[in-house]
């Protein structure tokens, strides 16, 4: 396949990139500017790059492309001021939009955009646990901006569109995971506020398989929960991580404290969902990491 990926220099856009090419699709980088040398290994075929303003001039440069992975947009993992929310949501609408406005003008356009999204759209959970079929209920800023995202993404007009609605997306290295681990380093890991919040969580290697999986099901369209078939609260993430670890879980966090450090970023760990992936259960998709204990052993091995 011919794969355009917006978001290539993240985390988990380097992990697909490496998967793409590792299985022999050719794969192009949308960016906002090109690299002086690639990041991939050398053993494998380069990625090539092109500049969103490249596209914009001649968008029929990229006709005839397979599909679209778009990953873009700002980091959520900073403090949340005014100018920070404001630039987090118009990333993501900005990027939806361009390609939307570019593939209209495109004369072979791809048959498949697979769009991230975010699993904050359903809401606050406790034991209630959502699949792609339960309302969308923002609860706060994040939420909100996922629904903007969505109705972005909702504007490109392709034959399949998939919203990746991802959750915490765990690594050894890279993301949110190392500084959730940070404190069972040091001894002194605990639950986070009264740990009954929902913590939908994914293996960065089925992150990757699943987005595969999306761009070669031609049957699967639509919102899809990118997170693992195990959904667990934060106290019982903390409980295990810790169990795996070998290390204690018995530091509380109250949420006051985060929120007098945080803001209202505190809301991500302060509030959450429990989700299943019910779609791609539907659809065959197999999860090498099912399981946190799993996942985890895995990490931190």
């Amino acid at each position: 396949m011919r794969i355009l990926l917006c978001g290539g220099s993240g985390f988990i856009g380097k992990a697909l990139t490496h998967a793409l090419l590792s299985r022999g699709d050719e794969v192009w980088i949308i960016t906002r500017n090109k690299p002086l040398k690639s990041p991939f290994d050398t053993a494998l075929p380069h990625p090539k790059y092109v500049t969103w303003s490249e596209w914009s001039a001649d968008p029929d440069r990229l006709s005839g492309f397979d599909g679209i992975v778009n990953l873009a947009g700002e980091s959520i993992n900073q403090r949340w001021t005014k100018k920070a929310k404001d630039t987090i949501v118009s990333s993501r609408i900005d990027a939806a939009a361009q390609i939307a406005h570019h593939i209209k003008r495109m004369s072979y356009p791809p048959s498949v955009v697979i769009n991230a999204s975010g699993i904050s759209l359903y809401g606050h959970s406790g034991e209630m646990v959502f699949d792609e079929s339960s309302p969308v209920v923002p609860a706060d800023f994040l939420g909100n901006t996922v629904v903007k995202w969505e109705e972005a993404a909702d504007q490109i007009s392709v034959k399949r569109l998939v919203k990746l609605r991802i959750g915490l997306v765990c690594a050894r290295e890279g993301g949110a995971f190392p500084l959730i681990r940070l404190p069972y380093r040091l001894f002194g890991g605990g639950r986070i506020g009264n740990g009954q919040q929902g913590l939908p969580w994914i293996h960065l290697q089925d992150m990757v398989s699943l987005i595969l999986f999306c761009l070669d099901d031609t049957t699967l369209s639509g919102p899809v929960n990118a997170v693992a078939p195990d959904p667990v609260s934060n106290d019982e993430f903390g409980r295990l991580l810790g169990r795996v670890t070998k290390r204690p879980h018995w530091f509380p966090v109250p949420g006051i404290l985060l929120k007098s450090v945080l803001g209202e970023m505190s809301t991500l760990v302060l509030t959450g969902q429990k989700a299943m992936p019910r779609k791609l259960l539907d659809h065959g998709f197999e999860f090498t990491f099912p399981k946190l204990e799993g996942a985890l052993r895995d990490i931190t091995r």
